[in-house]
């Protein structure tokens, strides 16, 4: 059974958000709440599965892997069936249910040329359920948001958490062993020096500077996994955003800085950025979409897709969504 989260669990879980690798002593000295009560808060969750850690990697970084957005719409009696389809492929980062519950979203990182056709060409036409879809490309990801907290934690907190990174020598090029750290924090993202060490077989001092070297060079990302519900979080949205194409990276920018914003890519397609938003309410979602993105000076038009329910997020199937 899950652990319900109080007012503590909830910032404990901001912060593994925040900063996937934090210490124990890390995270309670930027709470300011004793290190005894993180390992104490903190351990059932992961050992129930409230919170997972696994890492994505950046594509890129790896040339051969096509990062791809669908938008997919589908019978409606048969939505769940596709869902769950798509989120047991290896390759798709996030599936979500969207709008009136006959479209889904997904992201996948397509291991080259031949996946992508298969699916396009081949396994979507050949799907009676699909009715439709869109591809749009990830041209570019914006790391901004990768410390995301869901807008629970203070600057000074976030800034307590970011002072603990420790930075690479220079000119850190990727090495053969990296490969083998990167499976094992898909695998578990809080893997000790030692586990990775093993899987990597090289010291545990090796192991920790290339994940630095992997994370500070942004090849990797480090990712805490929780159903944003459990943290009060109970208004999300997709928003396909048209912008000048001048002003597409300082809107980019700009947006995946916000506390509210847990993801922004720059997409090909009709609309040019891939804009996830996660807030408290209705509310303030609506807020967000008025004073926020109504605030920008570039965007020509915005469509706004409610999610429905995560069936998947950051490569981790949500336990009993399928």
């Amino acid at each position: 059974m899950r652990h319900q989260l109080d007012e503590t669990d909830r910032r404990i879980a901001a912060a593994l958000l925040a900063a996937p690798r934090a210490s124990w002593r890390t995270v309670g000295q930027a709470l300011e709440i004793s290190e005894r009560t993180v390992v104490r808060r903190a351990g059932p969750l992961f050992h129930d599965g409230t919170l997972r850690a696994t890492a994505v990697r950046n594509p890129a970084c790896f040339p051969d892997l096509i990062p791809l957005a669908l938008r997919i719409r589908c019978r409606p009696n048969k939505i769940k069936e596709i869902a769950a389809t798509l989120a047991r492929r290896p390759d798709t980062v996030w599936v979500d249910v969207l709008g009136g519950g006959d479209e889904i979203c997904t992201v996948l990182h397509l291991d080259g040329t031949r996946a992508r056709n298969t699916l396009l060409l081949r396994d979507l036409p050949a799907t009676p359920a699909v009715l439709s879809w869109t591809s749009h490309v990830l041209l570019r990801v914006f790391p901004a948001g990768f410390d995301w907290s869901g807008g629970l934690l203070s600057g000074e907190e976030l800034a307590g958490l970011r002072s603990a990174a420790r930075t690479p020598p220079t000119g850190s090029a990727r090495q053969l062993i990296d490969d083998q750290i990167i499976h094992a924090l898909v695998e578990n993202g809080r893997a000790s020096y030692a586990e990775l060490a093993h899987r990597a077989d090289t010291t545990a001092l090796t192991a920790r500077r290339r994940l630095d070297a992997l994370i500070v060079g942004q090849v990797l990302r480090v990712a805490t996994e929780v159903d944003l519900a459990r943290l009060g979080i109970r208004a999300e949205a997709l928003l396909w955003i048209t912008t000048a194409p001048g002003g597409l990276e300082e809107t980019a920018q700009q947006l995946s800085r916000h506390a509210q914003v847990r993801f922004t890519a720059a997409t090909t397609g009709s609309s040019n950025l891939l804009v996830a938003v996660a807030a408290a309410d209705l509310d303030a979602l609506y807020d967000f979409l008025s004073d926020i993105v109504g605030a920008l000076d570039h965007i020509s038009a915005l469509e706004v897709a409610p999610i429905l329910s995560g069936v998947k997020r950051t490569g981790l199937v949500r336990p009993g969504s399928l």
